[in-house]
C-alpha cells in the first residue's frame, strides 16, 4: 500500500499538483516583510498540498481495492468468452480517445446474463471489437465480472499463438484459434500459471501433456479444414463487413469520411 501511495503521489505532483509545495517554498524562504505581503501563499499552498495528498490517498485505495478484486476473480473466478452484442458511444474522450459502451452476453458453466461495460476504445483493442468477443473472469454467484485484455488479444489473433513440442521437434501456431486457447488458458489459470510471453510447463507433466493434447487436435483440424474448406476463406456476408466497418468507427480507428467510403462500397456489391 504504500509504495502504492508513493507511484499515486508522483503522478498527482506531475498533474500539476507541484504548485502547492512550491508556493509553501517560495513563501518560506522569503524574509519577514515579503510574507506579509504574499501571506495568501502560503494559505493557498498549504491547501493545495493537503489536497494533493488526500488525491494521492483516494487513487491508492481505489488502485489496492481493483488489484485485490482482480487477484480474487483470478483466484475464484471463471475464465469464459464474453460476446458483444453492442456498441455505442458515450460522447467522453479520455487521453484522446473515446470511451465506449459495450453490450455484453456472458455465458459459462451455471451462469449467463447480460451487462454493459464502459470501456476505452484504444487503437489496440479495436481488433477485439472487430471479433465480437471478449475473455473475461466472472465470479458465478454475484456475476461480477473483469474484461482480461491481454488474454482477450490472445484469443482473437492480436497476439501470436506458437507452442513447441519438443518430442516431434516442431511447432504449431494456434494464432487465433479460439476454441483451442481459451482451453489452454483455463487450464493454465486452472494450475496457477500466468499468461506471460513465454511459458515451460515442463515441471508440470500432467499439465503439459493435457496441453500437448489440445495442440494436436487443433492442429489435426486445422489441416482438415485447409484440405476441404466449407467456404471460400474471403467470403463474408455483407452484414458481418459492415458490423467490423461499425466497429472501426466506434472505435476510432478509421475516419467518418473512410467508414463512409468504405459503407458505399460493401453496399454496392450486394
Amino acid at each position: 500500500m504504500f509504495w502504492r501511495y508513493l507511484k499515486s503521489q508522483l503522478v498527482v505532483l506531475l498533474c500539476g499538483g507541484l504548485v502547492g509545495p512550491i508556493f509553501v517554498v517560495v513563501y518560506l524562504a522569503l524574509g519577514p516583510a515579503e510574507r506579509e505581503e504574499i501571506q495568501w501563499m502560503f494559505y493557498v499552498g498549504l491547501l493545495i498540498t493537503v489536497s494533493d495528498v488526500l488525491v494521492a490517498v483516494a487513487l491508492a485505495r481505489h488502485g489496492a481495492k481493483a488489484a485485490a478484486r482482480t487477484a480474487a476473480l483470478e483466484r475464484s473466478g471463471v475464465l469464459t468468452l464474453a460476446r458483444i452484442t453492442g456498441m455505442s458511444e458515450t460522447g467522453t474522450r479520455i487521453n484522446d480517445q473515446p470511451l465506449i459502451k459495450l453490450g455484453l452476453r456472458i455465458e459459462g458453466p451455471g451462469f449467463a446474463f447480460d451487462t454493459q461495460d464502459r470501456v476505452l476504445a484504444s487503437v489496440t483493442r479495436a481488433g477485439n471489437f472487430t471479433a465480437r468477443r471478449l475473455v473475461v473472469l466472472v465470479d458465478p454467484a454475484t456475476h461480477e465480472h473483469q474484461i482480461d485484455w491481454e488474454r482477450s488479444a490472445l484469443v482473437n489473433g492480436l497476439m501470436p499463438a506458437t507452442f513447441n513440442l519438443a518430442e516431434e521437434n516442431r511447432t504449431y501456431d494456434l494464432s487465433g484459434q479460439a476454441g483451442p486457447l481459451m482451453e489452454i488458458l483455463q487450464l493454465l489459470k486452472a494450475n496457477g500459471i500466468p499468461l506471460n510471453g513465454m511459458m515451460d510447463v515442463r515441471s508440470k507433466p500432467e499439465l503439459r501433456r493435457q496441453i500437448q493434447d489440445v495442440v494436436r487436435r487443433a492442429a489435426a483440424q486445422l489441416a482438415a479444414g485447409a484440405a476441404s474448406p466449407a467456404f471460400p476463406p474471403s467470403e463474408r456476408s455483407a452484414a458481418q463487413r459492415l458490423e467490423e466497418l461499425e466497429a472501426l468507427r466506434t472505435t476510432g480507428a478509421i475516419t467518418d469520411d473512410e467508414y463512409a467510403a468504405k459503407r458505399r462500397q460493401i453496399i454496392s456489391e450486394i
